[in-house]
């Protein structure tokens, strides 16, 4: 009997302080510093109004009035940092060959019209601005536009030249930086840990795993921002007569586990900023919003925008 009391209280205790570590976890933990904060974010500058990760499409999001930019890199044969989504150069601009093959002068430009690979059966058309560009060539243009940094490939040049980019043009306080690949991640921070870093896949599993087990408060953190995808807009990029219902339910247990406001306030209230991606409709930018996200990553930054003039108006 005392043994079953004293498993009672312990187990009573364990809940009742994580319940409150989870609205208070400054009692435990120090919240993180944060240099900006992002609300309004532009996925590859804005794929569905400019040609992506294109300086025209950065120039048009920063002009808007976005927070963020959020981009991709690669490395070129003679070892340039370049801003593009695909390693293999097919998609992009026609030419099969990979980016890591060609020097950077060697490089194709984009072609004219590109799909927006969120936004289904949407397709961009560009102007002049056709050109791949350097990495450099962002951070001189926008030196006071925070930079979401996508290293896209699991190369330790590429890392180390990514940072020495930022050290140069002193922003590693407008820089976060990572990938879904956790060795990727740890290389990063590895090379810099005064960059902040992401969630890789790997530790989004892991803290979705402590959150419902209600560990979540005791343990440190070192990311500073978890980028995460909202998981039912798969059913809008797809023929919902296509997906099986195996695609279905897992579509709907992903999105339940995920996208819990419980889980936004604990790690907003520990300085962690949470951007959901890519949402390009409104009752989208809603919803995250209404969840506790931070910041909202979008291939429609005019459209993003006016939704959130709208909103601060109502209010």
């Amino acid at each position: 009997m005392c043994a079953a009391m004293y498993v009672l209280s312990t187990v009573t205790g364990y809940v009742l302080t994580s319940a409150l570590l989870f609205k208070c976890p400054s009692l435990l933990h120090r919240r993180k510093r944060e240099t900006f904060r992002s609300r309004h974010i532009s996925h590859r500058g804005g794929a569905g109004e400019n040609l992506e990760n294109t300086m025209a499409a950065f120039r048009h999001a920063v002009q808007l009035g976005t927070d963020m930019l959020e981009l991709d890199c690669h490395i070129t044969k003679d070892q340039q940092v370049v801003v593009s989504h695909d390693a293999y150069l097919k998609r992009s601009t026609g030419i099969s060959a990979y980016i890591s093959e060609l020097a950077y002068a060697e490089l194709p430009s984009y072609l004219c019209k590109l799909d927006v690979t969120f936004q289904k059966e949407c397709y961009c058309e560009g102007g002049e601005d056709q050109r791949i560009p350097l990495l450099k060539d962002v951070f001189e243009a926008f030196p006071q536009t925070p930079i979401n940094i996508d290293i896209k490939v699991n190369d330790d040049i590429l890392i180390k030249k990514v940072s020495d980019l930022v050290m140069k043009y002193d922003r590693e306080h407008l820089t976060v930086w990572g990938n879904s690949s956790s060795k990727i991640v740890q290389k990063c921070y590895k090379e810099n840990p005064r960059i902040p870093i992401l969630f890789s896949l790997k530790r989004v599993l892991m803290l979705v795993g402590l959150f419902y087990t209600g560990l979540l408060p005791f343990v440190p953190l070192k990311e500073q921002f978890l980028e995460i995808p909202m998981p039912s807009i798969i059913t809008k990029l797809k023929d919902p007569n296509s997906m099986t219902k195996s695609q279905r339910f897992l579509t709907w247990l992903a999105d339940t586990l995920l996208m819990r406001k419980a889980l936004f306030d604990h790690l907003t209230a520990r300085g962690i900023q949470v951007y959901v991606w890519v949402l390009n409709d409104e009752e989208d930018f809603k919803r995250a919003f209404d969840l506790g996200a931070t910041g909202v990553m979008t291939d429609y930054p005019t459209k993003l925008k006016e939704f959130m003039e709208r909103q601060s108006t109502s209010t």
